[in-house]
């Protein structure tokens, strides 16, 4: 059992009234536990539970201190928040992308005040008001998959949700030629963002190919930012629509949604700089695409692995649906599709380390962290513990029914926690509900065509390879029953192998 968390207010720390606080084990010199964290990261942080409730690590010669106890990760993120700040290894990395955005920017006045400006954004009647071109993207791409093909679901589901929040965030009539940019651009500079967080800090620094490359990426992104910004400014209601804007294949969208949500920043009474926008853009768009795209594709996973979860996923859909497409109203009643998303979420991760700064020496379990020190909590590990979560590696999405839901609440950590807690939660799950649910409608059958995915731990605990086919009929005529064969037969013959 964890260590107990302590419910008084933290002091400074006295070495009499704190305990060891334990080393994990194959620390090598120089780089610590460095080689761990990038060969078998996960099961590397679960194993951590057993040493204790905080364990030390190292990163390079750098000591970090992990939190395996959910209790005492809360007092972390919202009892003694003050004392824990933004900051770590994890997040210097990703400042050098993120720059100032919400999800990287230091506590104090500028991320208060950029939180109270990003807020309304988010809330459920700005989501709903363009719940329908949303819906709307989402059935235009996924509609476009060619039957009966094997495709990459990782890079599909991040595709989806990338259109979808585009026309989210930026209004239904952005250039395409923009979106193909973004769509190309952001899983590249996601590997080059983790990469960084890994490697030690002088290597990023150094003049290489790989550096400069992600560089050059990057720059590229703000200078696509700049454009939509740009394109939406002028889009302002009351103007008329350019040829460039006829062009979109969403124009009916056009008039209800183009402003986006993107208007809350641009209309703000203290402007942002074009610097901030473009930070903020930035956030905005990788927590709405690495985030979604890798539940999505781990739930499409599952559901192919668990015939009943999929037929209970399309027995709600047709009873609240009918016949008649999904509309943003649907969203709310999908209350079994949100278990199953739910339970994706929980299994995934999706986010596998965090990391918070200590403010002060401080006492946090009994354990001293000196100032300055990085501590780590992992929703990964939280969400796989079995005193929550019994038997945590099975899939279960009865685990979140009304009665079972309370005892889990604890570790569920898969949005952070107190004032730093991912701003974007309700429009991440009514996302993952529209795509989800407009995928089982387009598509009555579909199938996993690739070895079982292995869990690779990036910026979020993504599939290594995963391939599915999308076919038209419910049931497999004699000609697909042919072709999922022919699909199939290499799958089989590396598992004879």
């Amino acid at each position: 059992m964890s260590a107990p968390a302590s419910s008084t207010t933290p002091t400074s720390v006295a070495a009499s009234s704190t305990s060891s606080t334990p080393t994990a084990p194959g620390a090598l010199p120089l780089i610590g536990h460095a080689l761990q964290l990038a060969r078998r990261p996960l099961p590397f942080m679960t194993s951590l539970r057993e040493h204790g409730s905080v364990v030390r690590i190292r990163i390079g010669p750098t000591p970090a201190y992990v939190v395996t106890d959910p209790a005492l990760t809360r007092k972390v993120l919202v009892t003694d928040s003050a004392h824990f700040v933004k900051g770590g290894k994890i997040i210097d990395a990703l400042r050098m992308f993120f720059g100032d955005g919400l999800a990287t920017v230091a506590d104090g006045d500028t991320h208060l005040r950029n939180r109270r400006l990003i807020q309304p954004m988010f809330n459920k009647a700005h989501i709903a008001d363009r719940g329908a071109a949303m819906i709307d993207q989402v059935q235009h791409v996924v509609r476009a998959w060619p039957a009966a093909v094997p495709r990459d679901v990782y890079a599909d589901m991040n595709e989806v949700a990338l259109s979808a929040f585009l026309v989210a965030l930026f209004g239904a009539d952005l250039p395409e030629h923009l979106e193909g940019e973004f769509v190309t651009l952001m899983p590249e500079i996601m590997k080059g963002a983790i990469r960084q967080t890994i490697l030690p800090p002088w290597i990023a620094r150094l003049p290489l190919p790989v550096n400069r490359a992600h560089a050059d990426r990057v720059a590229r992104l703000r200078a696509l930012i700049d454009q939509a910004i740009d394109h939406h400014a002028e889009r302002s209601p009351g103007l008329a629509p350019s040829a460039d804007a006829e062009r979109c294949p969403h124009a009916e969208a056009r008039t209800q949604d183009q402003d986006g949500l993107f208007k809350t920043l641009l209309t703000a009474d203290e402007p942002l700089t074009r610097q901030q926008l473009q930070d903020e853009a930035i956030t905005l768009l990788t927590g709405a695409i690495e985030t979604t795209g890798t539940t999505l594709a781990w739930t499409l996973y599952e559901i192919t692995q668990h015939d009943e979860i999929q037929r209970r996923l399309r027995e709600e859909l047709t009873a609240v649906c009918g016949d008649r497409p999904l509309r943003y109203d649907d969203v709310a009643q999908l209350h079994y599709a949100r278990q199953v998303l739910q339970e994706a979420i929980r299994k995934y991760g999706p986010a596998w380390m965090v990391t918070r700064t200590a403010a002060r020496d401080i006492d946090l379990g009994g354990h001293r962290i000196p100032e300055g020190a990085d501590v780590v909590w992992s929703p990964y590990l939280h969400q796989h513990d079995a005193l929550y979560f019994p038997d945590p590696d099975t899939f279960d999405p009865d685990r979140w029914t009304a009665e079972r839901t309370p005892a889990a609440r604890g570790s569920f950590l898969a949005f952070g926690d107190g004032r730093r807690k991912c701003i974007g939660e309700n429009f991440a799950r009514a996302e993952l509900q529209i795509i989800l649910a407009s995928i089982l409608q387009a598509w009555p059958r579909f199938t996993h065509t690739s070895r079982p995915p292995r869990t690779q731990a990036v910026v979020t605990v993504k599939p290594d390879a995963l391939t599915m086919a999308y076919y038209p009929q419910a049931t497999s005529t004699p000609q697909a029953s042919a072709e999922e064969a022919r699909l199939l037969q290499p799958l089989k013959s590396r598992k004879k192998q």
